[in-house]
C-alpha cells in the first residue's frame, strides 16, 4: 500500500481465475489454450491471406483485416494474465500495469465496435449503391475511417486511467476476472466514484451504444434495398454477403452488454457467471471471427486453398 495522508492506493491487485474451480485450473486452461491458439492463428492466416490476394485488396477485406488486427490486440491483452493464473497462480498485478491492461483493453473493444459499423456501412454501400462504391470507399477513404476509430477510442479513453488513479482504495484488492476491467476496479475504491460511473456510462453509451444503434439502422436500410431487387436468387445473394458480419456483430455485442449490465446491475448475480460472461465477450469473438469469415467467404477460402496447394 502506498500512503499519503488520507490517500490509500495499493501497490497491486489480486486477479480471480473461476471461483469454485481453482483445483480445476490446470485442466480448465486447455480449452482456453485452443481458443487462443484458434484466434491467434486464425486472425494470422486472415492477415496473411488478404495481403498476399491481390484480388482481396478491397474495401470489405480491408475492414477485415482491422477486425482481425483488433482481435489479435485483445488475446494478446489478456493471454498472459489469464494463463498465467491458470498455469502457475500468478494472481498479483502492480496497479499501474492494471490499468494499463484495463486501458488497451478497453481501447480495442470501443475500437472493434467501430470497425463492426465501418463494415456494416461498407455492406450498405456495396447493396444500396453498387456503382458507385468504388468511389465512394477509395483505399484514401478506409485509411481515414481507420484512423478515425484509432483516434476516437483513445481520445474517449484516455481519461478513465486518470479517473481510477485520483480515488482512494482500502480493504479488498480482488478483482472479479483474470483481467483488469473499469468498473471492476472502481468498486473497489472506498471513495465517491460518481464521476467515474458517468464518465464510464457517457462514454459508453455515446461509443458502443452509438455503434450498435447505427448497424441496426443500416440493416434496415439494406433490407429495404433488398426488398426492392427484382428475383428471389439476387436477394439471397445480397443478404449472403452480410451473414458473416451479422454473425460477428452478435457475438461481440451481446456478451459486451451483458457483462456491462451485470458490473453495474447484477449484485446478486453468481461470481461464476459474471466470469464466464467476461470470458466469452474477451475470448470467443476473436476465436470465432476467422472462422467465420473463412467459411462464409469463398474468396478467402478459395486463397486458403490455393496457398495450402502451394505449400
Amino acid at each position: 500500500w502506498e500512503f499519503n495522508g488520507s490517500f490509500y492506493q495499493p501497490s497491486a491487485f489480486l486477479m480471480m481465475g473461476i471461483p469454485g474451480l481453482e483445483a480445476l485450473h490446470h485442466w480448465i486452461s486447455i480449452p482456453f489454450c485452443a481458443l487462443y491458439l484458434i484466434a491467434l492463428l486464425g486472425n494470422c492466416m486472415i492477415l496473411f491471406i488478404i495481403k498476399k490476394t491481390q484480388s482481396l485488396h478491397e474495401p470489405m477485406y480491408y475492414f477485415l483485416s482491422m477486425l482481425a488486427v483488433t482481435d489479435l490486440g485483445l488475446v494478446l491483452c489478456t493471454l498472459p494474465t489469464t494463463l498465467g493464473i491458470f498455469w502457475f497462480n500468478i494472481r498479483k498485478i502492480g496497479f499501474d500495469a492494471c490499468l494499463t491492461q484495463m486501458y488497451f483493453i478497453h481501447i480495442l473493444s470501443f475500437i472493434e465496435s467501430s470497425v463492426l459499423l465501418a463494415m456494416a456501412f461498407d455492406r450498405f454501400i456495396a447493396i444500396s449503391h453498387p456503382l458507385r462504391y468504388p468511389s465512394i470507399l477509395t483505399k484514401t477513404t478506409v485509411i481515414k475511417i481507420g484512423l478515425a476509430i484509432i483516434l476516437r477510442g483513445m481520445v474517449s479513453l484516455l481519461p478513465i486511467p486518470f479517473l481510477l488513479k485520483r480515488l482512494t482504495y482500502c480493504g479488498k484488492t480482488e478483482l472479479s476476472h483474470s483481467f483488469c476491467f473499469h468498473p471492476d476496479i472502481m468498486n473497489l475504491a472506498c471513495a465517491d466514484i460518481k464521476v467515474n460511473v458517468f464518465y464510464g456510462m457517457i462514454i459508453l453509451l455515446s461509443t458502443v451504444g452509438m455503434d450498435f444503434i447505427f448497424i441496426v439502422l443500416s440493416y434496415i436500410l439494406i433490407i429495404k434495398t433488398v426488398i426492392s431487387l427484382a428475383t428471389k436468387e439476387e436477394c439471397l445473394k445480397a443478404l449472403n454477403t452480410c451473414v458473416s458480419h451479422i454473425c460477428a456483430v452478435l457475438i461481440f455485442f451481446i456478451p459486451m452488454i451483458g457483462l456491462s449490465m451485470i458490473h453495474r446491475f447484477g449484485k446478486n448475480i453468481p461470481p461464476l457467471v459474471n466470469t464466464l460472461v467476461a470470458y466469452t465477450y474477451l475470448i470467443i469473438p476473436p476465436a470465432l471471427n476467422p472462422i467465420i469469415y473463412s467459411i462464409k467467404s469463398s474468396h478467402i477460402r478459395e486463397a486458403l486453398f490455393r496457398a495450402l496447394r502451394r505449400k
